[in-house]
């Protein structure tokens, strides 16, 4: 007995058929059965097995693409997007080619020409550096090869620090690089993968010059949000419309089927000059999210980082202990140690949205005084995560580092902090 065959099983004196599913438990035969539901059978109480047939299951064999000049490239880099189900066995397989994007979407053929492959396929908590010097270098050379613009199918968890990762990486962009994700599979009558997609495609043939996320923008199927990539941020665990712009509104509003693009925020239009491109990222940095009673020897483990990014509270605050009371257990001294031996300390806010300013409380005035930068940034943890990676994947002096973190390089860094409604409410 086999993955896909037919089967008739003598169970308990009961005759049942179904498709054999992939056995992962020895004392089980597991059935899809004709209704569609999974049934597990004890094998100490199957009296017989007859194979009655094999249904032609498993993953449809990959098409190489033929080269195309211009077009929308959509790179698969993992993700409930990528994915379609196998009915008859419940198996999730990715769509692998151009032909099945375009049977299982077929309004693409109305907004661009469109060229697929896949990258990788993993689970969004999988990809790191690695992954994204790999995808950037996939990015630069989809542009190189006439892309009008670049659609990156991502899961969803992980989606925002990508999305940084290659707003540095590719900078003074000829074209768009959009970023879409599905929070519900195919299968359910509520996913948001259709319209996520057709609306990420629409972007990328607009005059954008930038690094974005396309979701949806309400949890109906009213339009979508075009997002920042350095500035959104996966607020919910299962909304469909859980991505937010942080600290500034959404650049537009996309319907790809009113064929509208409607500016809601200033941003960069295609760049006439060329890519610049910095795919090194350091995978010697740390994001520690402080909480109280946070035990000093933590921070011993980060001797050997180049980098650590500190999630502080309020405007950018950990543990200092000015006031010498004796149940405190701060963390200064340990910071002074890791900014003493180069090793670059910033700050960001659990908060989320607003600004850091460490000249407002002691706690804060003694960070900056102890090395650690951020000071009046309004960046994301996972942005600030993210820019240092890549600061630090070219830049070893730590100096130079910290200066060039400050630097606003791809928007992570506003002039002013900007008032949403969002934020109100």
């Amino acid at each position: 007995m086999e993955t896909g065959d037919r089967i008739r099983v003598v169970w308990k004196g009961k005759t049942i058929e179904g498709i054999a599913m992939p056995q992962t438990n020895k004392e089980k035969i597991v059935l899809k059965l004709s209704s569609g539901y999974n049934v597990g059978l004890d094998r100490k109480n199957v009296e017989k097995i007859e194979i009655v047939g094999k249904e032609m299951l498993g993953r449809p064999k990959e098409k190489k693409e033929e080269g195309k000049e211009g077009g929308v490239r959509i790179l698969g880099c993992g993700g409930t997007i990528t994915s379609k189900i196998e009915y008859k066995t419940g198996a999730v397989y990715p769509l692998i080619s151009a032909e099945e994007f375009k049977t299982a979407f077929p309004e693409l053929n109305e907004i661009a020409t469109i060229n697929l492959r896949n990258v990788f396929s993993v689970l969004s908590e999988d990809i790191n550096q690695e992954h994204w010097g790999v995808m950037a270098e996939e990015i630069k050379n989809e542009i190189k090869n006439g892309a009008e613009g670049v659609v990156v199918l991502h899961g969803t968890d992980t989606m925002s620090y990508s999305c940084s990762a290659m707003a540095f990486a590719l900078q003074n962009l000829p074209v768009p690089v959009v970023f879409t994700g599905a929070q519900r599979s195919a299968d359910r009558p509520s996913s948001d993968n259709k319209m996520n997609l057709l609306n990420a495609v629409f972007t990328a043939k607009q005059d954008l010059g930038e690094v974005v996320a396309v979701m949806h923008a309400t949890s109906s199927d009213d339009f979508g949000f075009v997002h920042r990539g350095v500035k959104v941020r996966k607020m919910h665990t299962s909304r469909r419309d859980a991505f937010k712009s942080i600290n500034i509104p959404p650049l537009a509003k996309v319907d790809y089927r009113t064929k509208k693009f409607e500016k809601i925020f200033e941003y960069k239009k295609r760049s006439a000059g060329g890519l610049r491109f910095d795919n090194r990222f350091s995978d010697e940095v740390g994001l520690v999210y402080f909480y109280p009673g946070i035990k000093p020897k933590l921070f011993d483990a980060f001797s050997d980082y180049k980098g650590i990014v500190l999630a502080g509270t309020g405007l950018g605050h950990v543990s200092t202990n000015p006031f010498k009371d004796k149940h405190a257990k701060p963390i200064i001294e340990k910071i002074e140690e890791l900014v003493e031996s180069d090793v670059v300390v910033a700050m960001a806010s659990q908060c989320i949205s607003g600004r850091i300013n460490m000249n407002v409380y002691t706690a804060g005035r003694i960070l900056r005084e102890a090395g650690v930068i951020g000071h009046l940034a309004d960046w994301t943890p996972e942005c600030a995560f993210v820019k240092l990676s890549w600061v630090l994947g070219h830049e070893r002096n730590a100096k130079k580092a910290r200066e060039q973190m400050m630097e606003n390089l791809a928007g992570e860094m506003g002039e002013r902090s900007i008032y949403t409604e969002e934020e109100h409410e």
